[in-house]
């Protein structure tokens, strides 16, 4: 077997493995996706009535802000047994009072013979720390409670959350007297933990690659080489956009700044720094040479 022959193989092995690994990774980024995507678009149905007239609440989570500690929910009343005029249209046969107590209370009313619709409420967050991002972790509360003109109506409740940002897991109690309380925990979606641990790995890449070109100049006794000086340059500013990008909008001075962006930003400013004086030097002694 001649040389090149054994080099053609060996070529063909690495393409080989090469898409092997590209398909491997595609299909566990596919995999990924499709499992967040159905975890996280369900309806979880909390605390539901079996029979009678009760009322089912759908409870949507559209959008958490840790920044003002509040989560954003729209609630759609839906009426059961007795109470449905129209199942189709979600329509109720009488008036039924709908409270909702989280630090604030907010009453909703379903309007006999009109079809339902969505009414917002609010949540408060509690027990976490934005600044913690993106290992950042919540919690939430609130209870519901149901009446008409006779009395308590009971309650069920279906939550499911569309905020891309974060996962929700709901948990829901019956309190007694017909009130029911819906709490839970929050987290960050896992395609924002990922991007998030993505930038980290690439904030220190970059620096420390920035911080081996400085050395190997150095080393070199290059003078100003001026396309290396304009990279290091264009990483300083563009870790900034990278950072500003972190997916959920988190505040400067998260945990993520300190691990990984403050540090990438003073060791390529460091290095640039470096680099310049260094080659000032280089410069400066070739031009006394050249006038000697």
């Amino acid at each position: 077997m001649t040389a090149t022959t054994t080099a053609t193989k060996w070529h063909r092995s690495r393409f080989v493995v090469g898409l092997v690994l590209l398909a491997v990774l595609c299909s566990a980024g596919i995999a990924l996706y499709l499992n967040e995507r159905d975890t996280r678009q369900q309806a979880h149905e909390l605390a539901l009535p079996t029979s009678g007239d009760w009322v089912e609440l759908d409870v949507t989570a559209q959008e958490i802000d840790p920044g003002t500690g509040a989560m954003s929910l729209y609630v759609v009343p839906v009426p059961h047994g007795g109470l449905a005029k129209d199942a189709e249209l979600g329509s109720f046969t009488r008036q039924v009072d709908i409270v909702v107590r989280s630090t604030a209370r907010t009453d909703l009313r379903a309007t006999p013979g009109e079809a339902a619709t969505p009414k917002p409420v609010s949540a408060n967050l509690y027990d976490g720390t934005e600044t913690d991002y993106p290992f950042d972790r919540y919690r939430f509360a609130l209870s519901f409670t149901a009446s008409d003109a006779a009395g308590s109506v009971p309650v069920g409740l279906v939550f499911a959350d569309s905020d891309p940002f974060f996962f929700v897991r709901p948990t829901g109690d019956q309190l007694g007297s017909g009130e029911v309380l819906l709490s839970g925990r929050i987290s960050r979606a896992r395609s924002t933990f990922i991007l998030s641990w993505f930038m980290i790995v690439a904030m220190w890449a970059l620096a420390l690659a920035v911080l081996a070109g400085a050395e190997v100049l150095r080393r070199s006794r290059q003078g100003m080489v001026w396309p290396s000086l304009g990279w290091m340059a264009a990483t300083l500013f563009a870790l900034i956009g990278m950072r500003n990008a972190a997916p959920g909008s988190p505040p400067i001075g998260s945990l993520m700044d300190y691990v990984s962006f403050f540090w990438a930003e003073g060791i390529i400013a460091a290095s640039l720094v470096f680099t310049v004086v260094s080659g000032s030097r280089v410069e400066h002694r070739r031009r006394i040479e050249a006038e000697s």
